[in-house]
């Protein structure tokens, strides 16, 4: 079967289903859930574990088209941390908008100095190709480009500055709290500064491809509980980063539960869990910037979902996803690290580019699937209710057809 599926990957034709698929996508394997990895400004430069909620091996092969649209935006801030012992106690005793650090040199004040600037709706494009080895394994190869852009209408309409703001305005969070209108609406302004004196910046328009991710799933037979509709399933990871910032090889695991809950009319109700923990550059091929002194990401995420089939065995499927991934940079540095204000020009939240790396990021996610034994696509929205931009507001789908059975 993988000699099968690769002979017409390299064929060029993925998109050919032939007569014999007839069942190949109505069968309701799982959860169905499409790439919801965020747009994070550090995040698309890295690998990162998506939760995989199936029960079972794909019974065919597929192609999957993920599309991802996020708007992101932190203020210009700039941070010193300083590495004297003493002069860290020091600032740990006080409130991070009363510290008083002054930097004057390295050998006088050492300190590791940083600054971003994050302004763009960041487009990714995603496509994977699942590969089912046996009934009990299943290989997915991925590969994952992003499209740095200004948000303008009309691809851009649900994640637009303009959008955001006049929700802000007019239903609910405050008027622009976090400066979108005083630096100006749909604009790129998209650099940072690491510790180490090295640059990242992007421009509108720009276009990279990010990496390449080797996922393999083994769901065991010996832990299925069909007594209870409870399965199991574990993934190893490993992700080439390709950028010019970021070339390097990640490696990681999951694990992930799924609980099935058939009612008496046949529509059900999924429940899972899933855990990951990620190791980032565990080899660098060239010298990078440092995203996050954090070597390690680690997230869960939990969904609860809902399926009710049609008369022709097709179906709808509603989910709610909760995600939350562990911060970039080590939590030890909040207790001193100073930020310079910016406060006169932005109100609130000018410190959030910086500070945001020492918090974990959590989502919400809101998953529409509707499938057909053809073709599964599913729309999603995602909000961080944390408020910390990054991304604000994400909008995404994903397309699923089956190549060969």
């Amino acid at each position: 079967m993988l000699k099968r599926c690769l002979f017409f990957i390299i064929l060029g034709l993925p998109f050919v289903v032939s007569a014999q698929q007839k069942d190949s996508l109505s069968f309701k394997n799982g959860i169905d859930k499409p790439s919801i990895l965020t747009t994070h400004h550090f995040g698309i430069f890295s690998s990162r574990i998506n939760q995989n909620f199936k029960i079972s091996a794909s019974p065919n092969c597929t192609f999957s088209l993920n599309y991802a649209s996020g708007n992101n935006f932190q203020p210009f801030v700039e941070t010193y941390i300083p590495k004297d012992p003493v002069v860290q106690e020091e600032q740990s005793h006080l409130s991070w908008y009363q510290r008083n650090f002054q930097f004057i040199d390295q050998e006088t004040t050492p300190a590791d100095y940083i600054n971003i600037v994050i302004d763009a709706v960041i487009k990714e494009f995603r496509f994977q190709v699942s590969l089912p080895i046996n009934k009990q394994n299943e290989l997915n190869i991925s590969l994952r480009s992003y499209l740095i852009t200004k948000g303008n209408d009309p691809f851009s309409f649900f994640t637009s500055d303009e959008t955001i703001e006049w929700f802000h305005s007019n239903i609910a969070g405050g008027e622009d709290l976090y400066g979108r209108k005083y630096f100006g609406l749909n604009e790129v302004n998209f650099k940072y500064a690491d510790r180490n004196g090295k640059i990242l910046e992007l421009n509108n328009k720009d276009f990279f491809i990010s990496g390449i991710e080797l996922n393999h799933f083994f769901y065991p037979s010996f832990l299925i509980n069909k007594n209870n509709n409870l399965f199991f399933n574990f993934g190893t990871h490993l992700g080439i980063n390709t950028s010019k910032f970021n070339s390097s090889l990640d490696l990681g695991f999951s694990a992930n539960a799924v609980k099935r809950l058939t009612l008496k009319n046949k529509n059900e109700f999924n429940f899972a869990f899933g855990a990951s923990v990620l190791r980032k550059n565990v080899i660098n091929f060239k010298d990078v910037v440092d995203l996050g002194n954090n070597q390690f990401l680690a997230s869960i995420e939990t969904e609860i979902e809902f399926t009710k089939y049609t008369k022709n065995k097709n179906y709808h499927s509603l989910g709610i996803n909760y995600g939350i991934q562990s911060r970039y940079n080590k939590l030890k540095e909040v207790n001193y690290y100073n930020f310079i204000d910016n406060i006169e020009e932005i109100h609130a939240g000018w410190q959030h580019g910086i500070s945001t790396l020492y918090k974990a990021l959590s989502f919400w996610t809101f998953i529409y699937t509707y499938a057909q034994p053809k073709f599964k696509v599913s729309l999603y929205f995602k909000e961080d209710f944390r408020i910390n931009n990054a991304p604000d507001f994400q909008t995404g789908f994903g397309l699923t057809v089956p190549i060969l059975k």
